[in-house]
């Protein structure tokens, strides 16, 4: 007898992460990691937890991962039970939907936006509303408050786009939005502003961060939510049980705790995105302005053909030149852009000699 899935499990269509290349050379600003290694803080922590024989590791790390909870507790400035640790911070997402959606209760989403969120929908059933960011980079917020959904995700900064939306503008859809408010912040650590204090002035908005991004820790699945303590008590019902292991909480709480190295990273970050932007601009790209640690670029050249084929022609000379960026061809906003992650200076000065090789009609 064959066994019969769920056909709503068996319909959907998996997530596609960005490419990980095979072999030596490549250079790779396709997925938005950190270009710089962790702290060295996160090295020693990890070396510590492992000692002499590796004999901790034959027990069960802390089951509510109470360490790293307290740093992030302390970094934050909130109670101890506004605090739930993940496997990065796609499993607090993966928790959030199970909690709060399924059949008849959809998840709402700007568009464009983390095309994880429909595939989270998808395993519980539950259908996605989506919100058109606009052309001029903004969203209706009456469009959010009356979408119907029962827990509404907002990238913040936006990821592909990398724009930032104001705090007092999340407060406006918070103070209107009657069901659960997610702002997932992956990347606030290069924003002008985060919605931490959200959490504390709104009872129904959670805010989602993660160690892979400004913490370099992409390698070892840290994240985490901040919510009132009754979200939190309802999403630790259905977490797996010692969902962070003890070598990643080692590292959480390490990398949360050097403030200077985060600061010192961000800052370098920061400083190659803008040499990259204008870089780009110059070049006569256009770039929309971004607060995280990627650009979206439109390439252009004179003589080029329409603008969705010129990105894809872009982007595989670049990938020629053993190049990886990203493309995101099926949102209007999107579809001419290549989303550039921000490497360190030599792959920047790389990725601009191959940019510049391409625009010059060379490619």
């Amino acid at each position: 007898m064959k066994p019969i899935p769920n056909a709503y499990i068996e319909a959907m269509l998996a997530y596609t992460p960005g490419e990980q290349p095979q072999g030596e050379g490549w250079i790779k600003l396709n997925t938005n990691e950190n270009p710089y290694p962790p702290s060295p803080a996160v090295t020693a922590a990890l070396v510590g937890a492992v000692s002499g024989d590796g004999a901790p590791l034959r027990l069960y790390p802390s089951p509510d991962s109470r360490r790293f909870r307290e740093a992030v507790s302390a970094l934050h400035g909130v109670p101890l039970d506004y605090v739930l640790a993940g496997n990065g911070s796609d499993d607090v997402l993966n928790l959030l939907i199970r909690a709060y959606a399924g059949p008849g209760r959809p998840v709402g989403m700007l568009n464009p936006s983390y095309s994880l969120y429909p595939v989270l929908a998808a395993a519980q059933n539950a259908p996605v509303v989506r919100v058109e960011i606009q052309s001029d980079l903004t969203f209706a917020v009456d469009a959010v408050t009356s979408s119907g959904a029962s827990i509404f995700f907002i990238t913040n900064p936006n990821a592909p786009l990398g724009i930032n939306f104001a705090r007092k503008m999340i407060a406006q859809v918070a103070a209107n939005f009657p069901g659960l408010l997610v702002v997932d912040e992956a990347y606030a650590a290069f924003a002008p502003e985060d919605c931490v204090e959200l959490v504390r002035s709104h009872a129904n908005v959670v805010i989602t961060r993660t160690l892979s991004k400004a913490h370099a820790l992409a390698g070892m699945r840290v994240g985490y939510v901040l919510a009132r303590p009754e979200v939190i008590a309802l999403l630790d019902r259905v977490r797996d049980s010692y969902n962070l292991d003890r070598l990643a909480q080692a590292a959480g709480v390490a990398a949360l705790n050097d403030v200077s190295w985060l600061q010192e990273t961000v800052g370098k970050v920061k400083h190659s995105r803008e040499r990259l932007t204008q870089s780009l601009l110059g070049m006569g790209w256009s770039v929309v302005p971004s607060a995280t640690n990627f650009v979206l670029a439109t390439p252009v050249r004179p003589g080029s053909p329409p603008a969705m084929s010129t990105s894809e022609h872009a982007f595989e000379f670049l990938r020629s030149k053993k190049i990886l960026v990203r493309r995101f061809p099926s949102h209007p906003l999107t579809a001419s852009a290549l989303r550039i992650t921000v490497g360190t200076d030599v792959e920047v000065d790389a990725f601009l000699d191959a940019a510049k090789e391409w625009t010059a009609g060379r490619g």
